[in-house]
């Protein structure tokens, strides 16, 4: 088997299940080591017994992405594990109620902007000097067709969103000419 992501680190949130666990279990797959972020400690001790059944390794770190301080330490301790990130997967996201936007309260508003675009900030700001001493480093956030749709009573999931995806695409033109 080709391990064309060998001596490559790929940090991958939203790991304990879902689309974040079959992506963090098809890198390591490939070869990366993964450190695989999520809230969920059994999820996570479930992706990576799978991991070690494939023959990969795996770190875990059982963190909560709102607490951006804590994303902060989780830069700094690549940095001085490895010093590079090759791969980040933006992927934790949580709905929020569905409910219409006049019986929501701003509490369950924050607390879904603080998983989908806040803490996608952070990541960036943490994970980017990071990704730049990579020879090739590559960043995905996970998104979804309601930003632009507009649906009914989904409104703290679409409005994040849609600030996920402009957030990407701004740091994505910022960082479009560096080497």
């Amino acid at each position: 088997m080709t391990r064309p992501l060998a001596n490559r680190i790929a940090l991958v949130t939203g790991a304990s299940r879902g689309i974040g666990y079959a992506t963090a279990l098809a890198l390591a797959r490939r070869g990366a080591h993964v450190v695989a972020v999520a809230r969920t400690q059994g999820g996570l001790e479930e992706l990576d017994d799978d991991i070690r059944k494939e023959g990969g390794s795996a770190t875990l770190v059982p963190l909560s992405l709102a607490d951006t301080d804590g994303i902060a330490r989780l830069g700094a301790a690549l940095h001085e594990r490895g010093g590079k990130l090759d791969i980040l997967v933006g992927n934790a996201g949580v709905p929020g109620p569905s409910s219409p936007l006049g019986h929501i309260e701003l509490k369950q508003w924050n607390e879904a902007f603080a998983i989908n675009a806040t803490a996608n900030f952070q990541l960036i700001r943490c994970m980017e000097p990071l990704l730049r001493q990579s020879d090739a480093g590559r960043a995905v956030f996970v998104t979804s067709g309601a930003a632009s749709k507009a649906n009914a009573y989904l409104g703290p999931y679409a409005a994040s969103k849609a600030a996920l995806e402009t957030l990407v695409r701004v740091w994505a033109n910022e960082t479009a000419s560096l080497p």
